[in-house]
């Protein structure tokens, strides 16, 4: 029953004003969907299910036909909650088209469409089937003609007698379509007697037919001749998307046809596409746009060739693409709602509003999906539904309009009490109360009506802007905001300080390791205003108790000056002093360089001694900010006083000699070349020895370029990944130099030659799937294998335009991330090394899930002891494009606190054993196989500081305890989420 306009007027108050009251319109939970009852099922009942959601609580009726059902007729009908269940249905009148209707005083909504039907299978007429009567070499055909049936067929054939069923081959042929027995030349083993097997894949029921004697004739042999195609498929054949389609063709003849497929426009079959029964069957699964088009059977023998044509054309019931969602909107406003769906052919809309077809007048028009309301009032309110259709199909978008009418009210919304501002500066005052319709706002200061100037404004929203606020606009402001139905005031004070300068900033500073330094940062501020100085070390915040032998804070209240004693050169870096007050923050930055004697040199060797010389090397140890100008060599003997300075002469073989990688059959070894001034002279050059490793003798070769920093061995006799020995010298005019020291260098690689095994596939999100596989076998040549890489490209792309990920070489697996929602993705891995990549494997695909509801749980309800909370909340239903849910997590944490416990549930309900000591934050969200959904409004529980609390997401007065728990897991999770 319908409330009538000033009820809606009152409700609308309650809701919007005092919050004392929750009503909602239904929603279904679940609908009926298409069913088929054998006729001869031992269960005399069907039950077409209807459940929806709503305060107060829905009640129900049914259509069928587009007629109400007569629920008073007990003996036939009955009602389980919103279940129709039909006892002792009779195919004659209970087949057709059912549809539920959910009310409640916010309205009503009707479900999808149901149709009902009976599957039944009846036997064949007794009647003797005539003799057939063939050549040998000639084609027949056997009929089945089925007895009346409803309901999907399948067809076999039995030659002679049960259980030899006739084996198809390229030879013999089922149709699936008409049941007929095909048989392409006639051989003398076919004598006997078929009989037609009918099977409903329905019930499982099966008949037979009478047989059908099948003789030879004794009038000579059937020669050859052409193909004649006796089955084929239609002309035109719309398949839905998504549905799986199969094309039947078979020939007679003599020689026996052969059978092939293709389409008219020369592109090729995708690799989904299957042939069955000895290409007897085209199959195309998972069928999509771009797989409509003409196809060709191609009948081919040696006396010639026969071709059947026809076309696939592709459809697709409607599928939504923007539903509606339920709106509240103000009085006298205007609703634009707009619902959109794809479909081929395109689909048309249609609106209901409360279950019937909405009454279209000169402020209520329907354009393109689109409704729109001009001045809304609350008779408008109620239950609206869009319907998309085309001839495939139809679907329904369901949503509730409030309509509310309510006088201005700052409760929800309070303005703040305090505003500081900054001298010069722009500032905002809100005045955002929830009125319907919106509130007209006017602005006081103290008794004075506030008057737009160049520097003051009115908002739109109803706020006030001041810009290059000064110390005359300090004071108190009230803003009066009112509609037809009321008005409220709300107050803000204005603070204006004057801004924070720096007076004496800290500067760059070049210091001596052992000196103490002072860093000055001196501020000028508004006394109204406490300050705080805060000094950042590379970036990190400086910890005066820690490093305390080092940094101290000096100066007064204005001043934070740094002083750093003792000075040491792990103190070089960044130094930021950062200046806060409650209105803004300023920082001035300065590098401080300290510089020390070099560090010692490292990895000092002898290399070569001879009878008046030694080979010395080392690298060159840390220079502390001041660059090395030169080293000294010192030495002594047994017989020397002390250690005494040497003469030295820097005429050094290359450094950092190694090699490795390349392309197959080569050797390449690399060098840092000598800098020109150890060349000591001219016509300076390396000479790059190398050997196999066992080898005696050395090959050698000149590199006459000084600046050279590789030789590559090019020879088709090198084994791949095989050990060299290599030493590089040098040379100039005057002779040749000492050569490196000995090293050991690899050949180039051969690249993988075998694809990983094993791979697999399997979606973890809407947006992630993980790719897997087994390593490939290692052998010597192949080196080290760098990693493996996945290929990988959706439905819609080309493989040619796939993305690739790289993983290391000892991981087996890759998550694909990033990816679209419920897509099938196509993906291959291959290994590399630095030689290249080896072959990919076969390819696997895995569909990604659905995305998780974008609707958050509603309507979170919480009641608290002093050692629990009891939570309710309502279902989250997923849309036909969302992933179901399959749970709920619930997030809570102590406000003092940044670690969340997550408990997960199989319920809209639970119960936390929490000591109600302090405040509690709490979230509800759904969990689906695509991932958490959307998040609900927080909620705060106060500490206890009675027996008891209640409260939700919005101000409620009753809340109904839980009636019953489930079993409950609890997680931990480090990080908070907010």
């Amino acid at each position: 029953m319908m409330l009538s306009w000033k009820q809606l007027i009152l409700l609308s108050f309650i809701g919007c004003i005092g919050g004392e009251l929750l009503l909602q319109g239904p929603v279904f939970i679940k609908e009926p969907s298409n069913s088929i009852f054998p006729v001869d099922s031992k269960d005399k009942k069907i039950t077409l299910n209807c459940e929806a959601s709503g305060t107060p609580s829905p009640h129900y009726r049914w259509q069928l036909n587009g007629s109400d059902i007569d629920l008073s007729m007990e003996y036939h009908y009955k009602l389980n909650g919103g279940n129709l269940v039909v006892i002792d249905p009779n195919r004659n009148w209970d087949t057709g088209v059912y549809q539920c209707f959910a009310t409640n005083s916010l309205g009503t909504i009707v479900s999808r469409e149901a149709k009902l039907q009976f599957a039944y299978l009846e036997n064949f007429q007794t009647k003797m089937r005539s003799t057939v009567s063939v050549r040998e070499g000639q084609g027949v055909v056997l009929l089945c003609g089925p007895p009346p049936h409803s309901g999907e067929l399948s067809y076999a054939w039995i030659f002679n007698e049960y259980p030899s069923f006739v084996e198809e081959d390229s030879r013999r042929f089922v149709s699936q379509e008409t049941g007929h027995l095909y048989i392409a030349k006639v051989e003398p083993s076919d004598v006997g007697n078929y009989t037609c097997v009918v099977t409903s894949t329905v019930t499982n029921a099966w008949v037979l037919g009478s047989p059908t004697p099948l003789v030879l004739r004794s009038d000579g042999v059937m020669g050859e001749y052409e193909p004649k195609i006796e089955v084929q498929f239609p002309e035109t054949l719309p398949a839905a998307k998504g549905s799986t389609v199969k094309l039947e063709c078979f020939a007679l003849g003599n020689p026996i046809p052969q059978i092939n497929w293709r389409r008219s426009d020369g592109l090729p079959f995708s690799s989904k596409i299957q042939l069955r029964k000895f290409n007897g069957m085209l199959e195309i699964p998972n069928f999509q746009q771009e797989d409509a088009g003409s196809y060709e059977c191609i009948a081919e023998n040696s006396r010639g060739k026969n071709v059947a044509r026809g076309r696939l054309t592709y459809y697709a019931k409607p599928h939504w693409v923007q539903i509606i969602k339920d709106m509240e909107i103000a009085v006298e406003d205007n609703l634009y709602w707009e619902c959109r769906a794809s479909g081929k052919p395109k689909p048309s809309y249609r609106w209901l509003k409360n279950g019937d077809a909405l009454v279209l007048e000169e402020r209520i028009q329907i354009e393109n999906g689109a409704l729109t309301i001009a001045n809304l009032n609350v008779t408008d309110s109620g239950m609206f539904q869009c319907i998309a259709e085309n001839k495939h199909g139809l679907i329904y978008s369901s949503a509730e309009l409030k309509v509310v009418a309510s006088a201005p009210d700052f409760s929800k919304n309070p303005m703040k009490k305090l505003v500081q501002a900054q001298a010069g500066s722009l500032v905002s005052l809100d005045c955002k109360p929830r009125a319907s319709p919106r509130a007209l706002s006017f602005w006081k200061k103290g008794d004075l009506i506030v008057q737009e100037n160049e520097r003051i404004s009115f908002l739109k929203d109803g706020g006030l802007k001041i810009v290059n606020v000064t110390k005359a606009d300090v004071g108190t402001y009230t803003c009066t905001a009112e509609n037809q139905f009321g008005k409220a005031n709300g107050t803000t004070s204005l603070v204006v300080t004057e801004p924070t300068r720096i007076t004496l900033a800290p500067s760059n500073m070049d210091v001596t390791v052992g000196e103490s330094v002072i860093l000055p940062c001196q501020v000028q501020h508004d006394p109204l205003l406490d300050i705080m100085f805060t000094w950042y070390f590379n970036g990190a915040l400086t910890d005066f108790k820690k490093d305390g032998s080092h940094f101290e804070k000096v100066g007064g209240s204005s001043s934070g000056d740094l002083m750093i004693r003792n000075i040491q050169l792990k103190h070089s870096g960044q130094y930021v002093c950062m200046v806060q007050t409650g209105v803004d923050s300023v920082s001035s930055a300065a590098d401080l360089i300290v510089r020390g004697s070099p560090g010692p040199p490292e990895n000092v060797r002898v290399d070569e001694i001879t009878d008046t010389t030694a080979q010395l090397s080392w690298k060159e140890g840390t220079d502390n900010h001041s660059p090395i100008i030169a080293y000294s060599v010192q030495a002594r003997t047994p017989f020397s006083v002390g250690w005494q300075t040497v003469t030295t002469v820097p005429e050094v073989p290359p450094s950092e000699v190694s090699g490795g990688g390349g392309s197959r059959s080569e050797l390449v070894i690399t060098w840092e070349p000598v800098p020109e001034e150890l060349q000591n002279g001219e016509g300076f050059g390396y000479v790059v020895a190398f050997r196999p490793l066992g080898i005696t003798n050395w090959i050698q070769t000149v590199v006459t370029s000084p600046d050279t920093p590789r030789y590559v061995f090019r020879n088709e006799s090198i084994v791949p990944f095989s050990r060299y020995e290599v030493k590089v010298g040098v040379y100039n005019n005057k002779g040749e130099g000492p050569f490196s020291p000995v090293t050991t260098v690899f050949s180039a690689e051969e690249e993988p030659t075998v694809a990983p095994s094993q791979v697999s596939a399997y979606s973890l999100s809407s947006s992630e799937i993980e790719v897997s596989w087994d390593a490939i076998p290692w052998k010597l040549s192949n080196g080290h294998l760098l990693g493996y890489e996945v290929q990988y490209w959706n439905n819609g792309e080309e493989e040619e335009s796939s993305s690739k990920v790289k993983v290391a070489g000892s991981a087996t697996s890759a998550r694909l991330r990033g990816l679209k929602s419920n897509l099938a993705y196509y993906t291959a891995v291959r290994a590399y090394n630095s030689a290249g990549s080896g072959p990919f494997s076969t390819t696997v695909n895995a569909t990604t899930k659905k995305t998780p509801p974008s609707q958050p749980p509603g309507n979170v309800v919480w009641n608290a002891t002093d050692t629990k909370v009891l939570l309710n909340w309502e279902q989250v239903k997923a849309m036909e494009n969302e992933s179901e849910v399959t749970g709920y997590k619930v997030f809570y944490r102590t406000s003092s606190q940044n670690n969340v416990q997550v408990l997960s549930t199989n319920n809209t309900s639970a119960e936390l054993l929490l000591p109600i000591k302090e405040d509690y934050i709490i979230e509800v969200k759904a969990i689906t196989d695509g991932g958490d959904g959307t998040s609900s409004e927080q909620i705060r529980i106060p500490r206890i500081t009675n027996m008891d609390a209640r409260g939700s997401t919005s101000a409620i007065l009753n809340v109904h305890p839980l009636l019953s728990y489930i079993p409950i897991v609890l997680f931990f999770i480090v990080n908070a989420l907010w």
